[in-house]
């Protein structure tokens, strides 16, 4: 345990008791800091390296297994989101062996913008799913889309169908962007190539984070996109769903 005291992790808040980042109920680590700049991000309060509270990683561990009992009565586990937990992924290595040891289902929310070194293989070797977000398959558009292309999110994706990790798939479907009919069929092609993912989620665009750009100041770039429709939802699913990809959503 001494290696936990010296290691420290930056943290944007947590969440016990979520249902929506993984099966089961799931205590929720949010991590701060984050290299993309999504346009319809609703936590632009995590993008800030240099913000959030410095946790050692035996406060972490400690505040995860609070919540063991419930997590094993659910079939859930601990979901590291963000901000972008790869980012901190040297510090994320030791809280993933502590709570392995303790037999924690762990989940990695990420956009996999990270380079494949031996430190992000060793913490995949010790995930038990993730929950990898494809901003866009368009290397242009998502570069419009979160400042960043899509290469490493790719690589990244390949990386877990070599290890055959379980992953889910998550599509934030933003209007006029990437909620067409022809965008819904590339993404079912795309996914017949990862026979490691279950299924794909669709996250439907929301407002609910406005706030928080014009608390920092921040020009929100989106502020014309409407919200999209549940039945739009449904629709995209459908087509997914034909293609015999298995869907997630709201209904």
């Amino acid at each position: 345990m001494e290696k936990l005291n010296d290691t420290y992790l930056k943290v944007h808040s947590y969440e016990s008791g979520g249902t929506v980042d993984g099966p089961g109920i799931r205590f929720v680590v949010f991590t701060q800091g984050c290299p993309l700049r999504c346009q319809y991000c609703h936590n632009p309060d995590t993008w800030d390296a240099k913000g959030g509270q410095i946790k050692t990683a035996k406060e972490v561990v400690a505040e995860v297994l609070k919540y063991k009992k419930f997590m094993e009565f659910s079939g859930g586990g601990v979901t590291f989101s963000g901000g972008e937990p790869l980012m901190q992924k040297t510090s994320l290595l030791p809280i993933f062996k502590a709570l392995k040891r303790q037999k924690v289902h762990i989940a990695l929310d990420t956009a996999g913008t990270t380079n494949i070194d031996e430190t992000t293989l060793n913490l995949l070797d010790l995930t038990d799913m993730v929950l990898l977000d494809v901003k866009h398959l368009d290397d242009t558009a998502h570069k419009k889309l979160t400042g960043l292309t899509n290469e490493r999110t790719l690589d990244f994706l390949n990386v877990l169908r070599d290890k055959n990790i379980r992953t889910w798939v998550r599509w934030v479907v933003v209007p006029n962007i990437n909620d067409s009919a022809e965008y819904g069929e590339k993404i079912a092609g795309f996914i017949k190539q990862y026979p490691n993912v279950e299924l794909v989620e669709l996250l439907p665009y929301h407002r609910s984070g406005v706030f928080k750009w014009k608390e920092l100041g921040i020009e929100y770039p989106l502020e014309n996109v409407p919200e999209p429709t549940k039945e739009a939802i449904k629709e995209l699913a459908g087509i997914l769903e034909k293609q015999g990809i298995k869907t997630l959503y709201a209904k």
